[in-house]
C-alpha cells in the first residue's frame, strides 16, 4: 500500500503529520531520520506497507515511539480503533498533541510500560516496529490480543535467530518480505497466530 493509493484527506493528513514529526523532532529527537522526504520513505511508506497484513479493526501499539506504525494506520484506516503504548512521556506527548492538532478521532495514546498496561478488552492486532526480540514481543503482548487475532512484528533483515527462539512455542509464524517503494534496505513482517488454548 502507497500513500498515493490513499484518499485524498488521509494523504494530507499524513503530510501534515511529517510536517509535525521533522519540527518537533528538531527539538526532542524523536527519531534518527532528520530529512522529510526520507521520513516518507522510511516511516510512512513502511508503515503503511503491513496494512494488508492486520487482524480486525482494535490495534495495540505497543512501543509506538512517534506514532510509528499506530498513527500512520490510524489516519490511513479511520474505521480502526488504536491504542498507541509508549513508557517515554516526552514520545507520548508528541503523539497526543499530533492527535489534537490533527484532529484524529480514533486514536489514544497512553504512557506507560507494557508491564503495567491494563486495557479494558483484547485487541485483534498487537504490533511493534521497535522491540527488542520476538520472545519477549510474544511473552509480554500475548495477554493483549483476542484468541483470533495476530502479532505482528515488523523487522529489517530476516531475524533468523529470534524465530529459532520461538520453534517451541504453541503458535504459528510467517516471515513475509515487504517491498517499500524507494528503498533498499530489507524489510520483514514477522506475524505469529497464537494457538487459541494459549490465549485462554
Amino acid at each position: 500500500m502507497e500513500m498515493t493509493n490513499l484518499p485524498q484527506s488521509s494523504q494530507r493528513l499524513l503530510l501534515n503529520y511529517l510536517d509535525l514529526l521533522a519540527t518537533w523532532n528538531r527539538v526532542y529527537n524523536l527519531t534518527a531520520v532528520r530529512d522529510v522526504v526520507q521520513m516518507r520513505t522510511k516511516h510512512i511508506d513502511d508503515c503503511l506497507a503491513v496494512l494488508p497484513y492486520i487482524c480486525g479493526t482494535r490495534i495495540l501499539d505497543v512501543g509506538t515511539g512517534a506514532g510509528l506504525p499506530g498513527l500512520v494506520l490510524a489516519i490511513a484506516r479511520p474505521d480502526w480503533h488504536c491504542v498507541l503504548l509508549d513508557s517515554s512521556a516526552k514520545k507520548i506527548r508528541f503523539v497526543q498533541q499530533a492527535i489534537i492538532d490533527l484532529k484524529i478521532q480514533n486514536v489514544e495514546a497512553v504512557c506507560t510500560r507494557i508491564e503495567a498496561f491494563q486495557p479494558k478488552a483484547k485487541f485483534n492486532t498487537v504490533i511493534s516496529r521497535a522491540y527488542a526480540s520476538l520472545s519477549r514481543f510474544y511473552t509480554q503482548t500475548l495477554p493483549f490480543v483476542t484468541a483470533e487475532g495476530c502479532l505482528l512484528a515488523m523487522k529489517g533483515v530476516y531475524p533468523e535467530t529470534e524465530i529459532a527462539q520461538l520453534a517451541d512455542l504453541p503458535l504459528h509464524l510467517e516471515c513475509l518480505p515487504l517491498q517499500i517503494p524507494q528503498l533498499s534496505a530489507q524489510r520483514h513482517l514477522i506475524l505469529i497466530r497464537p494457538n487459541v488454548e494459549a490465549n485462554k
